[in-house]
Protein backbone atom coordinates (compact mmCIF):
# COMPACT_ATOMS: atom_id res chain seq x y z
CA UNK A 1 0.00 0.00 0.00
CA UNK A 2 1.32 3.13 -1.35
CA UNK A 3 0.72 6.81 -0.73
CA UNK A 4 1.88 8.89 -3.77
CA UNK A 5 2.00 12.06 -5.36
CA UNK A 6 4.32 12.83 -8.46
CA UNK A 7 6.30 10.16 -7.73
CA UNK A 8 6.18 8.74 -11.32
CA UNK A 9 10.69 9.15 -11.87
CA UNK A 10 10.33 6.56 -9.00
CA UNK A 11 7.33 4.47 -9.30
CA UNK A 12 8.67 1.72 -11.67
CA UNK A 13 11.86 1.07 -9.86
CA UNK A 14 9.54 1.05 -6.96
CA UNK A 15 7.32 -1.86 -8.35
CA UNK A 16 10.26 -3.71 -9.63
CA UNK A 17 11.84 -3.87 -6.37
CA UNK A 18 8.55 -5.12 -4.59
CA UNK A 19 8.37 -7.88 -7.49
CA UNK A 20 11.86 -9.12 -6.92
CA UNK A 21 11.54 -9.40 -3.18
CA UNK A 22 7.98 -11.10 -3.32
CA UNK A 23 8.36 -14.26 -5.45
CA UNK A 24 7.52 -16.21 -3.01
CA UNK A 25 4.24 -14.33 -2.21
CA UNK A 26 0.39 -13.64 -3.17
CA UNK A 27 -0.15 -10.12 -3.03
CA UNK A 28 -1.23 -7.04 -4.50
CA UNK A 29 -0.21 -3.39 -5.02
CA UNK A 30 -2.28 -0.85 -3.66
CA UNK A 31 -1.51 2.49 -5.16
CA UNK A 32 -3.28 5.66 -3.42
CA UNK A 33 -2.49 8.85 -5.60
CA UNK A 34 -3.19 12.68 -4.72
CA UNK A 35 -4.43 12.98 -8.62
CA UNK A 36 -0.62 13.56 -9.90
CA UNK A 37 -0.09 15.79 -12.77
CA UNK A 38 3.13 14.06 -13.99
CA UNK A 39 1.27 10.72 -14.61
CA UNK A 40 2.00 8.36 -11.81
CA UNK A 41 -1.02 6.32 -11.54
CA UNK A 42 -0.96 6.07 -14.99
CA UNK A 43 2.63 4.54 -14.96
CA UNK A 44 1.71 2.34 -11.50
CA UNK A 45 -1.34 1.03 -13.33
CA UNK A 46 -0.13 0.15 -16.70
CA UNK A 47 2.67 -2.06 -14.29
CA UNK A 48 0.23 -3.58 -12.69
CA UNK A 49 -0.79 -1.94 -9.69
CA UNK A 50 -4.41 -1.26 -7.93
CA UNK A 51 -5.16 2.41 -8.14
CA UNK A 52 -6.86 4.31 -5.48
CA UNK A 53 -7.48 8.07 -5.80
CA UNK A 54 -7.36 10.58 -2.37
CA UNK A 55 -6.83 14.82 -2.01
CA UNK A 56 -6.97 14.96 1.27
CA UNK A 57 -3.51 13.59 2.66
CA UNK A 58 -1.33 10.79 3.82
CA UNK A 59 -3.56 9.79 6.52
CA UNK A 60 -6.50 9.73 4.38
CA UNK A 61 -4.85 7.83 1.66
CA UNK A 62 -3.61 5.17 4.16
CA UNK A 63 -7.10 4.48 5.34
CA UNK A 64 -8.63 4.17 1.93
CA UNK A 65 -6.07 1.70 0.94
CA UNK A 66 -6.76 0.13 4.81
CA UNK A 67 -10.18 -0.67 3.29
CA UNK A 68 -9.34 -1.87 0.14
CA UNK A 69 -6.54 -4.06 0.97
CA UNK A 70 -7.75 -8.10 1.16
CA UNK A 71 -4.36 -9.49 2.09
CA UNK A 72 -3.63 -11.26 5.22
CA UNK A 73 -0.75 -8.88 5.88
CA UNK A 74 -0.74 -5.19 5.42
CA UNK A 75 2.12 -3.20 4.45
CA UNK A 76 2.66 0.40 4.31
CA UNK A 77 5.90 2.18 2.50
CA UNK A 78 6.64 4.83 0.55
CA UNK A 79 7.28 5.89 -3.41
CA UNK A 80 10.51 7.34 -3.27
CA UNK A 81 12.65 4.57 -3.08
CA UNK A 82 13.71 5.66 0.37
CA UNK A 83 12.59 1.81 1.78
CA UNK A 84 14.15 -1.29 0.71
CA UNK A 85 11.97 -4.17 -0.84
CA UNK A 86 14.42 -6.76 0.61
CA UNK A 87 12.91 -5.78 4.05
CA UNK A 88 9.48 -6.74 3.56
CA UNK A 89 10.17 -10.10 4.27
CA UNK A 90 11.15 -9.03 8.16
CA UNK A 91 8.08 -7.08 8.54
CA UNK A 92 6.14 -9.85 6.93
CA UNK A 93 7.70 -12.30 9.36
CA UNK A 94 6.52 -10.41 12.25
CA UNK A 95 3.09 -10.68 11.69
CA UNK A 96 3.44 -14.09 10.89
CA UNK A 97 5.17 -14.47 14.20
CA UNK A 98 2.13 -13.47 15.97
CA UNK A 99 1.90 -9.48 16.66
CA UNK A 100 -0.39 -7.13 15.48
CA UNK A 101 2.28 -4.29 14.38
CA UNK A 102 5.35 -4.46 13.04
CA UNK A 103 7.54 -0.98 12.41
CA UNK A 104 10.14 -0.15 10.59
CA UNK A 105 12.94 1.56 13.28
CA UNK A 106 16.02 3.56 11.79
CA UNK A 107 17.33 3.83 15.45
CA UNK A 108 17.61 -0.14 16.47
CA UNK A 109 20.91 -1.59 16.04
CA UNK A 110 21.18 -2.61 12.52
CA UNK A 111 19.23 0.23 10.88
CA UNK A 112 20.07 3.35 9.46
CA UNK A 113 19.12 6.76 7.86
CA UNK A 114 20.83 8.37 4.69
CA UNK A 115 17.76 10.62 4.82
CA UNK A 116 17.39 12.76 7.89
CA UNK A 117 19.36 15.92 8.58
CA UNK A 118 20.52 16.89 12.00
CA UNK A 119 17.20 19.19 12.96
CA UNK A 120 14.83 16.48 11.91
CA UNK A 121 17.05 13.75 13.66
CA UNK A 122 16.91 15.61 16.92
CA UNK A 123 12.91 16.59 16.06
CA UNK A 124 12.45 12.52 15.92
CA UNK A 125 14.21 12.08 18.75
CA UNK A 126 11.85 14.34 20.99
CA UNK A 127 8.83 13.33 19.52
CA UNK A 128 9.56 9.47 20.00
CA UNK A 129 10.71 10.61 23.72
CA UNK A 130 7.44 12.87 24.67
CA UNK A 131 5.30 9.97 23.21
CA UNK A 132 6.75 7.55 25.58
CA UNK A 133 7.15 9.70 28.41
CA UNK A 134 2.94 10.46 27.94
CA UNK A 135 1.94 6.49 27.20
CA UNK A 136 4.67 4.65 28.38
CA UNK A 137 5.55 2.89 25.30
CA UNK A 138 9.26 1.82 24.22
CA UNK A 139 9.57 2.77 20.89
CA UNK A 140 12.93 4.16 19.46
CA UNK A 141 11.59 5.46 15.92
CA UNK A 142 7.90 7.59 15.41
CA UNK A 143 7.31 9.14 12.00
CA UNK A 144 8.50 6.24 9.36
CA UNK A 145 5.84 4.69 7.60
CA UNK A 146 7.84 1.42 6.98
CA UNK A 147 5.30 -1.13 8.42
CA UNK A 148 3.37 -3.99 8.59
CA UNK A 149 -0.31 -4.72 10.16
CA UNK A 150 -2.43 -7.90 10.73
CA UNK A 151 -5.59 -8.08 9.15
CA UNK A 152 -8.53 -5.78 10.96
CA UNK A 153 -5.70 -3.87 13.13
CA UNK A 154 -5.99 -0.47 11.46
CA UNK A 155 -9.61 -0.86 11.65
CA UNK A 156 -9.28 -1.54 15.62
CA UNK A 157 -7.22 1.30 15.85
CA UNK A 158 -10.22 3.69 14.71
CA UNK A 159 -7.74 6.35 13.01
CA UNK A 160 -8.62 9.85 12.27
CA UNK A 161 -5.36 11.81 11.43
CA UNK A 162 -6.00 12.70 7.74
CA UNK A 163 -2.41 14.10 7.62
CA UNK A 164 0.89 13.78 8.25
CA UNK A 165 0.55 12.55 12.26
CA UNK A 166 -1.02 9.55 11.13
CA UNK A 167 2.24 7.08 11.87
CA UNK A 168 2.19 9.10 15.57
CA UNK A 169 -1.17 8.34 15.91
CA UNK A 170 -0.50 5.09 14.88
CA UNK A 171 1.60 4.56 17.48
CA UNK A 172 -0.43 6.01 19.83
CA UNK A 173 -3.37 4.33 19.77
CA UNK A 174 -1.68 0.50 19.35
CA UNK A 175 -0.18 0.95 22.93
CA UNK A 176 -3.60 2.81 24.59
CA UNK A 177 -4.94 -0.69 23.11
CA UNK A 178 -1.82 -2.34 24.39
CA UNK A 179 -1.45 -4.32 21.00
CA UNK A 180 0.98 -6.63 20.20
CA UNK A 181 3.73 -4.52 18.51
CA UNK A 182 7.50 -5.33 17.07
CA UNK A 183 10.04 -2.40 15.74
CA UNK A 184 12.56 -4.44 13.77
CA UNK A 185 15.50 -2.26 12.30
CA UNK A 186 15.26 -0.86 8.93
CA UNK A 187 17.50 1.47 6.65
CA UNK A 188 16.13 4.77 5.23
CA UNK A 189 17.83 5.42 1.88
CA UNK A 190 18.28 8.96 0.47
CA UNK A 191 14.97 10.18 -2.17
CA UNK A 192 16.92 9.56 -5.53
CA UNK A 193 14.27 11.16 -7.87
CA UNK A 194 11.87 14.09 -7.22
CA UNK A 195 10.12 16.54 -4.30
CA UNK A 196 10.54 15.82 -0.87
CA UNK A 197 6.56 15.93 1.03
CA UNK A 198 8.38 16.76 4.41
CA UNK A 199 7.96 20.09 5.94
CA UNK A 200 9.76 20.18 8.77
CA UNK A 201 8.26 23.17 11.03
CA UNK A 202 4.47 22.44 9.54
CA UNK A 203 4.71 18.61 10.20
CA UNK A 204 6.17 18.88 13.42
CA UNK A 205 3.36 21.23 14.76
CA UNK A 206 1.18 18.32 13.20
CA UNK A 207 2.81 15.72 15.22
CA UNK A 208 2.84 17.68 18.59
CA UNK A 209 -0.92 18.31 18.08
CA UNK A 210 -1.41 14.44 17.38
CA UNK A 211 0.43 13.47 20.63
CA UNK A 212 -1.56 15.72 22.67
CA UNK A 213 -4.83 15.60 21.53
CA UNK A 214 -5.03 11.54 21.93
CA UNK A 215 -4.19 12.37 25.75
CA UNK A 216 -8.04 13.70 25.69
CA UNK A 217 -9.17 10.01 24.43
Amino acid sequence: MIPTFNEAANIAKVLSGIKRSMKRYSYEVIIVDRHSPDGTAEKAEDLGASVLYDDIGKGSALMKGFRRARGKVIISMDADLSNRPNELALLIAGIESGHDICMGSRFLAGGGTGDMPVHRRLGNRFFVSLVNLLYGSHYTDLCYGYRSFARGVAQRLHLDEEGFGIETEINIKAQKKRLRVMEVPSYEKPRVKGEAKLRSIQDGYVILRTIFRNLQD
